[in-house]
């Protein structure tokens, strides 16, 4: 197996390969290369150099990889589609399955905790898309997105750019609330884990946990012409 991960759903635009035989153990899996740049607005122009790096680096060639797995969100639309896009593309090209991972999942698995802890990244609007988990490779329940005051940490830690945006508010900061983005890396090596495992991935679909902005114009209002 060789897998090429990566994510654009936060001011993070990351991308990573991971090897594992193909009958390999899920704990066979290794990163081959990987990278990372934080720039919000440039998703669009460091994904694909990014990801020519890695595969260069990897020692690799498009045609040798098996799988891609990309970052599902949630987060904003734009930076979230330009990954989806490519991941879709590129596995149309090269004729091999993409698979979607959360964005959260990736980035607390790239925490490596072993106790129960919030892992949070920045919805906009005052608000925080987050999720609760056993350990770092073990979610518990839905992904939800909250205004920060909202959330119930019930004491647990917080992780995540979201924890460190409103650290006053959820006990945190850049030091205690890292890593504050998820990684290719983590992403790919998740990824690699279950799918060796036998586990279902989910499809390569943005995850939406708000209603869309815009919506379709209702029926127009009736105006009477007025007659002198």
């Amino acid at each position: 197996m060789l897998l090429l991960a990566f994510d654009t759903a936060t001011p993070a635009v990351t991308a990573a390969v991971c090897a594992a035989p193909d009958a390999g153990a899920p704990d066979s899996v290794t990163v081959a290369a990987s990278t990372a740049s934080v720039d919000a607005r440039r998703h669009g122009e460091l994904l694909a150099p990014g990801i020519a790096d890695v595969v260069d680096r990897a020692g690799a060639t498009p045609a040798d990889l098996t799988h891609i797995a990309v970052g599902i969100g949630p987060g904003p639309y734009t930076g979230l589609r330009v990954g989806l896009v490519t991941g879709l593309s590129l596995a149309d090209a090269l004729g091999i399955d993409c698979v979607g991972v959360a964005t959260l999942d990736a980035l607390a698995f790239a925490s490596g905790r072993t106790a129960p802890f919030i892992a949070a990244t920045d919805a906009r609007r005052k608000e925080v898309f987050w999720a609760r988990y056993a350990d770092a490779a073990t979610r518990v329940g839905d992904i939800a997105v909250d205004r920060p005051a909202e959330l119930d940490t019930g004491g647990l830690p917080v992780i995540g750019h979201g924890a460190a945006l409103y650290g006053e508010v959820l006990g945190a900061d850049e030091e205690s609330a890292a890593p504050l983005y998820p990684t290719a890396a983590a992403l790919g090596e998740l990824a690699a884990r279950r799918l060796l495992a036998g586990e279902e991935l989910p499809a390569p679909r943005p995850m939406y946990l708000r209603r869309p902005d815009a919506v379709e114009p209702g029926t127009p209002k009736k105006v009477r012409q007025w007659k002198a």
